[in-house]
C-alpha cells in the first residue's frame, strides 16, 4: 500500500460508501445516526480518508487536528477500521502513513488515538507504527445511550 492509494472522502455518497467499515467499529450506530454524526463532526474539522479496493472502501479513518496543553498541535485519530476480509493487507497501515505525513505537513507535534483494550491486532499495528502506550483513557457517560 502506498499513500496514493488513500482517498479523501468528501461527498455524501462517499461517506455512505464508508459505512460498512465504520459500522464494524461503531456497531451502536445505525446508518442514519452515523451520517448525521459525520456531518456534525465535519463542522468541527473532522475528515475521513479511505483505502478503496474491489470497488469498496475497505479501510477508513476519521481524524481531526486539535491543540492540547499536554501534546501541542495534535492530529487525533477518532476512528480507524478495516473490513474483516481485508485486514492484514496493509490498508490501515497506508491510512496511518498518510495521516503521519499529513500531520507533519500541518506542523503537528503529535498523532494520538485511543483504542479499545481488546483490539490486540490493532494494538500490534499501532506499536509497529511507533505509537507508545502512554495513558489510560477514562470516560463517564452522561446519557443512557452512550453512542450519542
Amino acid at each position: 500500500m502506498q499513500a496514493r492509494d488513500v482517498v479523501a472522502i468528501e461527498s455524501v455518497d462517499d461517506i455512505a460508501a464508508c459505512w460498512p467499515a465504520f459500522s464494524i467499529l461503531r456497531p451502536a450506530l445505525d446508518f442514519g445516526r452515523y451520517a448525521a454524526q459525520v456531518q456534525r463532526q465535519r463542522q468541527q474539522g473532522y475528515r475521513i480518508i479511505a483505502t478503496p479496493a474491489d470497488g469498496r472502501m475497505v479501510s477508513v479513518a476519521g481524524f481531526r487536528c486539535l491543540e492540547y496543553l499536554f501534546s501541542g498541535k495534535t492530529l487525533y485519530i477518532d476512528d480507524l477500521s478495516t473490513l474483516a476480509e481485508y485486514r492484514g493487507r496493509g490498508y490501515a497501515s497506508a491510512l496511518l502513513d498518510w495521516m503521519f505525513a499529513h500531520a507533519a505537513a500541518l506542523d503537528c507535534d503529535a498523532v494520538h488515538l485511543d483504542s479499545g483494550h481488546t483490539r490486540h491486532s490493532a494494538h500490534r499495528l499501532y506499536l509497529d507504527k511507533g505509537f507508545r502506550i502512554t495513558s489510560h483513557h477514562f470516560s463517564k457517560s452522561l446519557r443512557a445511550d452512550p453512542a450519542v
